[in-house]
């Protein structure tokens, strides 16, 4: 029987320990690298975990991400390539789920073992970088996710008719956010690129000499200096060096060699995204890269690619640039956003709309487009066969409208680059004449010809808290207090001019003058009065103190709320204390005979007066709560309030009233 019992004690035990270790799961999806050795020539394929289907949206797929340990890639899901030379060479793949509610697969790099020498440039689908992209282009397989890891493709090319000597610039990690974005784990360098140390770049609040600047720059031919600040045309290299390095915290340079004309090369980076990177879904960052193909010679190229912080992997997002603003500035500027969306199906899409939710603080009447892909005119207001992109305005909507377009889907036969079935449109516009601190949000339904539409996900821009500095004064009334004459002069900190609920501190400083009378009467004797000796006698004493005191009235935090943009109540703890306290005693002693419960005849000749001045600090400490209601401008500007004060210790009752202007 106990064997029967212990049997049972460890099945149950079993049970419950394997049904924690499942709900607790987080072993991480496995993707595997699968190829075929045929002399040179190598077919790689994947073997993919299966998807898990994100409720509502497009059905998920993958996405591919190859690096052939040689310098070359591709971004087909089973892709062939030819070695050029013998040699073992680290074959990696990145995977990632599109529209899949999990972590992107990992996969182990496999080492690939070539021997035989043979080159067909045919089967290597990179080599058109001069021609397609003027020998200079910026790629990655993915979109960043908090706490993942994304690449980085940098290609290169020379399109001179003779050798060069080059540098590329990569610069990442914008300063206006406070966190980092990446950290940057890993180069693969593969045509001898040499790192150097980050350079002395140009900047405005110094002079430098002529040799100083061809030493830090490269630059042979020297320019005149004042072009450095002011020139922007792309043969200022100095200048663009320094708005990169002004805009960017981490740089990272590589000298370039011997590369023959027509020659193109690619440098791969591996950045992990940090944790703290923004968690604002919707918000943009970038990387931006300088290629300077002949060192000495001042012209450049420059290159940024922009990308979207994300949740999950959807081709289909929204993102707005500015996820914080300065309300302070706000008027003077355009809110700036980009809708991105990709064709996911089996034939192209000839028409596509964007109808995108606008927030009511912006002005539509304002909209400018900025950007787009595919590339076409804007419509005019007849009907046209050509390919054109319309805006149609609503009420609380744009409808961008893509007309007369081909835009190849994923799953079309012969679409190998999946560029070519993205698009976006990027736009922006100003604020109204009449918003308010609030933020906004947008999202955008995505139409593919007669399909159904694909909901983007919610673009979110808040305003920065700011700072607004008052200035208060008036007068305290003590309601226990008879002659009380309290004056008061302050200041308040709180956010700029929020819209509805925030929270202010307070400082003042004040006067309270009042006075005291107290009397009291004694029995006393004998007494001496001048030779007469009276058995007994009744001394009166009136005593006035005139009190002068120097406060400190400090509300280290109030909660407030705007009911509208003219009456706006409080609540908080107050706490004051006397800085100085001076009091000003003066008590008159008169004396009258005394027998028998019967009060006699004054004694004149021993009637005195006395004062006194006493000085304290720290001597009275008050702890309070208080509520109170202003009225006029209560985000910003002039107004006046009330408050009521009510100390824990005597004086219990305080009205407090103010004028107050916040700035």
């Amino acid at each position: 029987m106990k064997n029967y019992f212990l049997l049972l004690f460890l099945l149950l035990f079993h049970t419950l320990f394997y049904a924690q270790v499942i709900e607790n799961d987080t072993i991480t999806r496995v993707a595997s690298i699968v190829y075929s050795v045929n002399g040179n020539k190598v077919s790689f394929h994947p073997e993919t975990p299966q998807l898990n289907q994100i409720s509502g949206a497009p059905k998920a797929f993958y996405t591919y991400y190859w690096e052939f340990g040689d310098g070359n890639y591709s971004f087909e899901e089973a892709p062939k390539h030819t070695y050029k030379n013998k040699g073992n060479y680290k074959a990696q793949l990145s995977v990632t789920n599109n529209y899949d509610d999990g972590k992107p697969p990992r996969t182990r790099p496999k080492e690939v073992t070539i021997n035989e020498e043979k080159f067909d440039v045919s089967e290597n689908e990179n080599y058109h970088l001069i021609s397609a992209h003027n020998g200079f282009r910026l790629q990655t397989n993915r979109d960043p996710v908090p706490d993942e890891e994304i690449q980085l493709v940098l290609s290169y090319g020379n399109v001179k008719e003779y050798p060069t000597n080059g540098k590329v610039y990569v610069f990442f990690n914008e300063k206006k956010y406070k966190a980092k974005n990446f950290d940057l784990v890993d180069v693969r360098l593969h045509h001898n690129e040499n790192e150097i140390p980050s350079e002395i770049i140009a900047n405005n609040e110094r002079y430098i000499s002529k040799n100083e600047f061809i030493q830090t720059t490269g630059v042979s031919t020297f320019i005149n200096e004042k072009l450095i600040v002011n020139d922007t045309l792309k043969q200022n290299l100095p200048l663009t060096l320094e708005e990169a390095k002004n805009y960017y915290q981490d740089v990272k340079i590589y000298e370039v060699d011997n590369l023959e004309s027509k020659e193109e090369r690619t440098i791969f980076f591996s950045f992990k995204t940090t944790p703290e990177m923004l968690k604002d879904t919707s918000a943009v960052i970038s990387i931006r890269s300088i290629y300077v193909p002949e060192r000495g010679n001042d012209s450049h190229k420059v290159l940024t690619k922009e990308m979207e912080i994300v949740t999950s992997h959807d081709p289909n997002k929204m993102a707005v640039y500015d996820t914080r603003l300065n309300y302070r500035l706000v008027r003077f500027k355009r809110l700036k956003y980009k809708v991105r969306f990709q064709n996911d199906g089996e034939g192209p899409a000839r028409l596509i709309k964007l109808n995108v939710n606008i927030p009511e603080m912006l002005d539509k009447s304002t909209l400018k487009v900025l950007d787009m892909y595919p590339k076409c005119p804007i419509c005019p207001d007849e009907e046209v066969r050509y390919s054109c992109l319309d805006t149609v305005i609503s009420k609380d909507q744009i409808s961008f409208q893509f007309k007369n377009i081909y835009l190849p889907g994923t799953a079309q036969k012969g679409v190998h680059d999946k560029d070519s079935t993205k698009g976006f449109v990027k736009y922006s516009m100003k604020f109204g004449k009449d918003f308010h601190k609030q933020k906004s949000k947008s999202k955008t339904e995505i139409i593919f010809d007669k399909n159904e539409p694909i909901i983007t996900n919610t673009s979110t821009s808040r305003f920065s808290p700011g700072i607004s500095i008052g200035v208060k004064s008036g007068y305290n009334s003590y309601l226990d207090v008879k002659g009380s004459k309290s004056y008061f002069v302050g200041a308040t900190i709180s956010p700029y001019k929020s819209y509805k609920k925030y929270l202010q501190a307070e400082i003042m400083i004040s006067t309270h003058e009042f006075a005291n009378f107290k009397s009291a009467s004694e029995i006393i004797g004998p007494i001496d009065t001048q030779g007469a000796i009276i058995d007994s006698a009744i001394r009166f004493d009136d005593t006035t103190s005139e009190i002068t005191k120097l406060n400190i009235d400090i509300v280290p935090v109030s909660f407030r709320y705007n009911l509208n943009g003219i009456i706006g109540v409080g609540v908080g703890p107050q706490l004051s204390f006397d800085i100085s306290n001076k009091i000003n005693s003066t008590t008159n002693s008169s004396y009258f005979t005394y027998l028998k419960d019967i009060v006699g005849d004054p004694i004149d000749v021993l009637n005195e007066t006395k004062t006194v001045e006493s000085k304290s600090s720290f001597s009275d400490i008050r702890y309070g709560i208080f509520g109170d209601i202003t009225i006029g401008a209560s985000r910003i500007g002039p107004s006046v309030g009330v408050r009521y004060i009510y100390n824990l210790n005597v004086p219990h009752s305080q009205l407090h009233f103010y004028a107050i202007w916040k700035i």
